[in-house]
């Protein structure tokens, strides 16, 4: 079937499917071409989520990685990252194979079907023409066909006419006789053109349209047929990379099958294990004769009075007891020893009381000086970006306003260039006020990051002067306790005694301040790094307890247990606060 004969008078229709074709075409390569684009997306959210979870080196991370389950794990994130290289190509060839062919081709198209219409318009026009022709030939034959039968008339009734001349009925015979020359011209000339037109309208509607219309089906159905090798290479596409996935997939699972519960539990052991022996059974302790009294070798207070080295069983059991054990009940008994107490309060106490202090003085400063040294320059250093934004925007409206004075310097018409020196003086202004107003927040800044550094030797020093105190006074107290027969002990007046009196005095004001009572929890949202006087660091899903609500200055007080509390920003956790909590401070 050919569309030459069978579609001879469907031009217009034809012009419209063809364009609906290529259309089609088009709609393919968009979808190719967002297909590719999903790949190339996917690929990268895989890598990211392969790095994201891969060991970070030099931390704790590294070293659980010695699991097996850990080593499978690692190696999914490794066959990850081929897995998503899969996709990859998957993208590439199909962009080199199909959207750039497919492009190519599609231009192609539209110029060779450009050209098909084209001569077929032409060919239109052309028999539009011959039709004209034919039309005004006719016309101006049937014209003269009338104006020589009107002459003739004329010519008959001057004939018959007794009363006319024989001047005037031999001019009426002879304008007779040109009116029917020209019917006959105008005959001929009619006839000529009529066989004109039927072999043009022949050879347009049994040649030329059909050769045309036979070409623009070749045309058609080679883009059909273009179409569907296309789909075939779509498919071949994610065939060739079918083995390689299956590849990374049968690596997962045989990494999966490489897990060895046995071999883990035993590095648990060999992490963990302390190498002590459990502690054997308590001897009984005769007491009814006290010059013979005995000592049992595993009698948890020998180390007191023998000077023997006392066993440790992990790293807290200095709060735990054994059975049967008196108890002593003097507060002080229970308390660490007083050089760790005293240089507990000389570092930690003082900073939560002094930063307290700074948070609830007044309004906020302008240089943000009632902030902890850190949180100052982060302050000052969002100030300073937020000023510089505002001048790059008043930048920006000088520059176009500028502009917009030359413009109606060179056209006077489009407005008075005077009427914009107000604003431009007024922009001019700004830019000056925020560059002072930058330069003012960027001092500020300098001063705070010149002045950490030394904040945090300082901080060091002091640091190391107490802690090389300790050691004196820990042996103090130790020879204190074995000088006790009952396990107490006395402090004797010296020149230590001062520093023990005064850590005394201060261990009596820990002792009369009670901690503040929770209002309420709280859930940490994001990871803080408490580095600053006062604050706590805590770890995103975190609860923890609240005893001081936010006071406007964007720090809320939490505790994490009897002896870790501090401020966290309040934009970090979600509070849940106890409307019937009773002890919650209130401050005006």
């Amino acid at each position: 079937m050919s569309w030459g004969t069978e579609l001879w008078d469907q031009f217009d229709n034809l012009e419209k499917h063809t364009q609906w074709g290529i259309d089609i075409l088009e709609k393919y390569i968009k979808f190719v071409k967002e297909r590719t684009e999903i790949e190339l997306s996917y690929a990268k959210q895989l890598r990211n989520l392969a790095k994201k979870y891969q060991p970070k080196k030099n931390s704790k991370e590294e070293e659980e990685y010695r699991y097996t389950a850990c080593k499978a794990f690692l190696s999914t994130l490794n066959e990850m990252n081929d897995y998503a290289g899969q996709h990859e190509v998957i993208s590439e060839n199909m962009t080199s194979n199909i959207t750039v062919e497919l492009a190519r081709y599609v231009q192609e198209l539209k110029q060779e079907r450009k050209s098909y219409f084209h001569d077929g318009r032409k060919a239109q026009q052309h028999i539009e023409i011959c039709w004209k022709q034919l039309e005004s030939s006719k016309r101006r034959f049937e014209r003269d066909c009338k104006e020589a039968d009107r002459a003739q008339q004329y010519f008959e009734k001057m004939d018959a006419d007794i009363n006319v001349t024989k001047a005037d009925v031999e001019k009426a015979r002879q304008q007779a006789q040109v009116r029917h020359q020209m019917a006959e011209d105008s005959k001929a000339d009619y006839s000529s053109i009529l066989q004109k037109f039927n072999h043009e309208q022949h050879e347009y509607y049994h040649t030329h349209i059909p050769n045309i219309f036979q070409k623009i089906q070749e045309m058609e159905e080679r883009r059909i047929v273009r179409i569907g090798d296309s789909m075939k290479t779509y498919a071949e596409v994610d065939r060739q990379v079918i083995p390689i996935i299956g590849k990374c997939l049968d690596e997962i699972v045989k990494a999966a099958e490489s897990i060895d519960q046995k071999n883990d539990s035993q590095l648990v052991i060999e992490a963990y294990k302390s190498g002590f022996e459990p502690p054997g059974d308590i001897e009984f302790e005769d007491y009814t004769q006290p010059m013979k009294r005995t000592v049992s070798d595993n009698s948890l207070s020998n180390s007191r009075g023998e000077g023997k080295p006392e066993l440790k069983f992990g790293g807290k059991s200095k709060g735990k007891l054994w059975p049967f054990i008196k108890k002593n009940k003097s507060p002080k008994q229970q308390k660490e020893p007083l050089s760790h107490r005293f240089n507990e309060f000389m570092t930690s106490k003082p900073k939560i009381h002094c930063f307290r202090s700074l948070k609830r003085g007044g309004a906020t400063p302008e240089d943000f000086s009632n902030l902890p040294p850190e949180q100052r320059r982060k302050k000052l250093q969002q100030k300073v970006d937020e000023l510089n934004k505002e001048i790059q925007k008043e930048m920006d409206q000088r520059d176009a306003i500028t502009k917009m004075k030359d413009v109606y310097l060179k056209n006077p018409q489009m407005g008075d260039p005077a009427s914009l020196d107000h604003k431009l003086t007024e922009v001019s202004q700004n830019i000056e006020k925020l560059r002072l107003e930058s330069q003012k927040f960027e001092a500020w800044l300098a001063e705070v990051e010149g002045r950490l550094p030394a904040r945090s030797e300082q901080a060091r020093r002091q640091s190391g002067m107490f802690d090389a105190q300790n050691p004196a006074t820990v042996n103090n107290c130790a020879q204190d306790r074995e000088s006790s027969p009952d396990g107490s002990y006395t402090e004797e007046q010296s020149q230590e005694g001062e520093v023990k009196v005064l850590a005394t005095d201060f261990d009596d004001e820990f002792d009369e301040e009670e901690p503040l009572p929770a209002i309420g929890t709280c859930k940490a949202l994001y990871t803080f790094e408490g580095q600053n006087e006062g604050t706590i660091s805590v770890v995103e899903g975190e609860t923890l307890y609240v005893i001081e609500e936010d006071k406007g200055d964007g720090w809320t007080r939490i505790r994490r247990n009897e002896d870790e509390e501090g401020y966290v920003p309040t934009s970090y956790v979600e509070v849940y606060l106890d409307k019937n909590a009773k002890g919650a401070k209130t401050y005006i």
